[in-house]
């Protein structure tokens, strides 16, 4: 049976990642030129607003998923305009990372966290990693719980940037890859991507073959870097 009160956890700092992660989109966006997401009241830190625009993908389908597995399972957008993007294919691209950028900022803020936590005795690298244990303490009280959340934050935000940084439609990789081309590849491309939306299956499903040998190298990186005392291979 799965853990549904961990689930229940990771389910919650889903939704908060999640919620940050469409933010920094819209923000990006308004300050692009595409006031879109931010009339649609995405540009918030407040998941309600998100969770009106996609409530299957962020409440529905995430809580089935820890019901039945104990790990979250969801989606979410933040709505722009096609003409803006195709005016302004960089400005675009900026946004599209955004998102991933916002993950990215919450597992530093996480690593600053430890770091700061283990110089004053309170973490201590653990005896064997895992995606909810990349910190351990050997103090009490609430000591335990904070480790644990602290190493779902770290690892599920660290998830969400890599994943979302493939560059396959429709995840904000594939936004990203006009930052690569020239003026006249970078219209082509976006016709091409924008002309064929079959092309968002296919495309998910490449990157879920892709991404367990993409994201394992780099969270086991990114956990040694946290413990420099201490190598985990």
């Amino acid at each position: 049976m799965p853990d549904v009160g961990s689930g229940l956890v990771y389910y919650v700092v889903f939704l908060f990642s999640t919620t940050l992660h469409e933010a920094a989109h819209a923000w990006a966006a308004l300050r692009g030129g595409d006031p879109t997401a931010y009339h649609g009241g995405q540009v918030s830190l407040d998941p309600r607003a998100h969770i009106r625009r996609e409530p299957f993908g962020m409440v529905v389908l995430p809580l089935i998923s820890v019901a039945l597995s104990g790990w979250p399972f969801g989606f979410a957008s933040a709505p722009y305009n096609p003409r803006w993007a195709m005016q302004y294919p960089n400005r675009a691209a900026w946004m599209a990372l955004a998102g991933p950028a916002g993950n990215l900022t919450l597992v530093l803020a996480v690593v600053i966290a430890i770091r700061i936590g283990a110089t004053a005795g309170f973490f201590i690298p653990p005896d064997a990693i895992s995606f909810e244990r990349v910190v351990a303490t050997s103090a009490g009280g609430v000591w335990p719980a904070i480790a644990f959340l602290l190493s779902v934050f770290f690892s599920l935000n660290l998830l969400l940037a890599v994943f979302n940084l493939i560059p396959v439609p429709p995840l904000d990789g594939s936004g990203a890859v006009p930052l690569l081309l020239s003026n006249e590849a970078t219209q082509r491309y976006q016709q091409f991507i924008w002309g064929q939306p079959a092309f968002a299956w296919l495309g998910i499903l490449v990157a879920w073959q892709l991404f367990d040998g993409l994201f394992q190298p780099v969270w086991l990186l990114a956990v040694n870097l946290i413990h420099p005392n201490v190598w985990y291979g």
